[in-house]
């Protein structure tokens, strides 16, 4: 799991990602870790702050997942990385 405090919305991700978004960072740092066990590679953790948005409060916690546990592109288990967010109170969006 690789952490990172600021978004980096501005580079450019790999095809394939699955972008988790979770409201809380230890949540995500938590899922990040149980998904990294799973065999997902890399799961990177980073806060996006919301567009729009004033208040550097209200930001998201990204789990950037690249590849799923079989090798190929996470997008594949996106279905399965949806379902976990949402226990956690977030969503995935595939890149």
């Amino acid at each position: 799991m690789d952490v990172k405090g600021g978004s980096n919305m501005g580079e450019a991700r790999r095809e394939g990602t699955v972008l988790v978004t979770l409201p809380d960072r230890e949540d995500a740092e938590e899922l990040a870790e149980q998904l990294s066990g799973q065999g997902y590679e890399p799961c990177r953790v980073h806060r996006d702050m919301l567009a729009g948005e004033d208040d550097a409060e209200d930001v998201d916690w990204v789990i950037e997942v690249h590849t799923g546990p079989h090798g190929g592109p996470a997008t594949f288990d996106e279905p399965h990385l949806s379902r976990l967010a949402e226990d956690y109170g977030g969503f995935a969006v595939a890149e």
